[in-house]
């Protein structure tokens, strides 16, 4: 048993997750850092910080390690749901079973882990669960279909579970990423290529790639992430959405004041002039 606050934050063993799994630390919460690869965090763990196998797609590996946070420390108190991926390429050419994965990771086990969680929270009359969303949850691209159906969804999960928790004292918080120094975008442009660089789609598809790694050149530290959803964690009053960096959110304020087809026409014109030639 702890009396310290503690944080379960899954997909710990890099980017996002491994810097949010260390700023919590810093903050005084006995952290658990979740993923399905231990070696990655080892130094995690070298630095006080709990490593716990957990595979978001199987349901005894969360069951199993719900049980054992709350066996060794007899509570969760914030919960980081920030394992995911990108999933590209063309919808006609992505297969089903592809399709049902990313939903399965990216939406699925966020929402199981919630379950597992909330009876806890709901009888402490406390808690923090924090959904890693996307800007991509409230905008879309181009081949990133099964991607942003999920983060999506996540948005729209995320807002009805806010107001059947908020009665119980249980915050719920969306966390909106722009481009992060992560393993995402090299992820994505691979699945993208893969799955529908040499077919009926190749033209704009490796434009499409070519858009996608000018843009994660200029992509954020992790760190501002994880300090938005510290916030998120201790605040008084969290905020219900976070969007990081604050620059990324100028295609909501875009979008607020532009009907949907223009907002298409310049999604499509900034795709096709960021990816003329290999930007080298």
């Amino acid at each position: 048993m702890t009396n310290t606050k503690v944080a379960l934050v899954t997909g710990g063993s890099s980017g996002i997750g491994a810097a949010t799994a260390r700023e919590l630390h810093a903050r005084g919460f006995t952290v658990y850092a979740a993923a399905r690869r231990l070696e990655r965090m080892r130094e995690l763990a070298d630095s006080g910080i709990r490593t716990l196998y957990m595979d978001v797609t199987d349901d005894d590996s969360l069951t199993g390690g719900v049980k054992t946070i709350l066996d060794e420390a007899g509570r969760v108190d914030v919960l980081v749901n920030n394992a995911g991926y990108g999933s590209y390429g063309a919808l006609e050419d992505v297969p089903i079973d592809e399709g049902r994965r990313q939903v399965e990771v990216n939406l699925i086990g966020l929402t199981r882990l919630i379950q597992l969680v909330t009876p806890h929270m709901r009888r402490n009359g406390s808690g923090r669960i924090i959904n890693v969303s996307s800007v991509g949850g409230r905008s879309a691209a181009p081949f990133g279909g099964w991607y942003h159906a999920t983060k999506h969804a996540v948005e729209g999960l995320s807002d009805s579970l806010r107001l059947e928790l908020k009665p119980f004292g249980v915050d719920v918080a969306i966390i909106e990423p722009g481009a992060i120094d992560t393993e995402w975008d090299d992820i994505a442009i691979r699945h993208l290529l893969e799955t529908s660089g040499s077919g009926a789609y190749r033209a704009a598809v490796h434009s499409h790639a070519v858009f996608l790694e000018k843009a994660f050149r200029r992509a954020s530290s992790p760190q501002v992430v994880a300090d938005a959803i510290a916030h998120a964690a201790t605040a008084a009053r969290p905020k219900i959405r976070y969007t990081v960096p604050r620059s990324a959110a100028v295609q909501f304020f875009v979008k607020r004041f532009l009907s949907d087809r223009t907002v298409d026409r310049i999604t499509m014109s900034v795709s096709r002039s960021m990816g003329k030639g290999d930007g080298k």
